[in-house]
């Protein structure tokens, strides 16, 4: 990073390593805002039905790229979604395309749009061995989805559970464990042999659990993995501020209609995308360490998708701003997270 004075933050152009899009009406209203931020992201493949095989990659991304604004200078990374039935043969071509960068697991009824997810690895295993042969990433949503497992203790319990026995089983294959969010996670992360990263989310840093009862119950701040206690926030923080590759950014911005969030049974998703930057640098002012952004922003998770880093900039301004209360989402509104509070930096370029 490159500072100039107290009041300028000029960055390599940062990426987004977790993505959600949506598509249609939805793609169009929210994609330009991650164009404006970032120059490449991960693009998460839960749409219905779920982006299964390369030729449906193919056809997303055609259709992210019709939906940039004019002018918009974006790369989307595309990701296929791990089912009980993806084969061999298609791990095979996802390596030999030019857009897909990783494959997607999903406990099935985990998350969003998840109920095609894999019921039990065992039968993914052909299709992780070939991932594991073409050195092609996992990206693992880390939960169980067992109903008596407390939600809080979810991804913790999967460790033990799941991603101990998958490394055990496959010690070669690539991992990253997506949006992580407790202590135990960070630790592993840290400790753990072999080729393995972790993205974390600016919600993840910027908020504990007692954000979800602030003056009310807060629908726009209800994501999967679910906000944790104190203790695992400031593990976060340090993770992400500890300078260790493995950590880096992945906004898991995820928008849904206000609607649906604001309902008898709201959707899980914060969606970050038009002030994530200036969201990670209040977190990283916070803790002391904005030298150490541009790292984990720009360069640990290019690294580890064995991509070139970017090498054009960005600049953040010391600005006092307020993060907008609602934004236009096709028929809809979305109400972004953050909103209606102040943020101190503001991109400028």
């Amino acid at each position: 990073m490159n500072a100039n004075d107290a009041t300028t933050l000029r960055l390599a152009r940062p990426d987004d390593w977790h993505l959600h899009l949506r598509d249609g009406d939805a793609l169009r209203a929210v994609v330009g805002a991650s164009a404006a931020q970032f120059a490449r992201a991960i693009v998460m493949p839960n749409l219905r039905p779920p982006v299964a095989t390369v030729e449906d990659a193919l056809a997303y991304r055609k259709r992210i790229l019709a939906a940039l604004p004019e002018g918009a200078r974006f790369t989307p990374l595309m990701t296929l979604y791990l089912t009980d039935r993806t084969s061999v043969d298609e791990i095979r071509r996802a390596r030999d395309s030019e857009c897909v960068h990783a494959v997607k697991l999903y406990p099935a009824g985990a998350t969003t749009n998840s109920d095609a997810g894999v019921t039990d690895l065992r039968r993914a295993a052909p299709a992780l061995d070939a991932m594991q042969a073409a050195a092609m990433p996992l990206l693992v949503h880390g939960e169980v989805t067992d109903p008596q497992v407390d939600v809080f203790d979810r991804e913790a319990v999967f460790i033990d559970r799941v991603l101990v026995p998958l490394r055990r089983d496959f010690p070669a294959l690539r991992i990253v464990f997506e949006h992580v969010t407790t202590r135990e996670a960070v630790q592993y992360v840290e400790h753990a042999e072999g080729d393995i990263g972790a993205t974390i989310t600016p919600q993840h840093l910027l908020y504990d659990r007692n954000a979800l009862f602030a003056g009310g119950l807060r629908p726009h701040r209800y994501c999967l993995p679910v906000l944790k206690r104190e203790t695992h926030r400031r593990a976060l923080v340090a993770a992400a501020t500890g300078g260790n590759p493995r950590f880096f950014l992945g906004t898991d911005s995820a928008p849904h209609a206000a609607r649906l969030k604001e309902h008898a049974c709201g959707c899980a998703g914060c969606y970050s995308a038009p002030h994530a930057i200036e969201s990670y640098a209040a977190a990283f002012e916070a803790a002391g360490a904005l030298d150490r952004l541009e790292a984990f922003a720009s360069f640990h998770g290019a690294d580890f998708y064995r991509l070139p880093r970017n090498v054009d900039r960005i600049e953040l301004r010391r600005q006092r701003w307020t993060v907008p209360d609602a934004l236009p989402f096709g028929a809809d509104t979305l109400v972004p997270l953050a909103a209606g509070e102040t943020l101190g930096w503001k991109l400028v370029r």
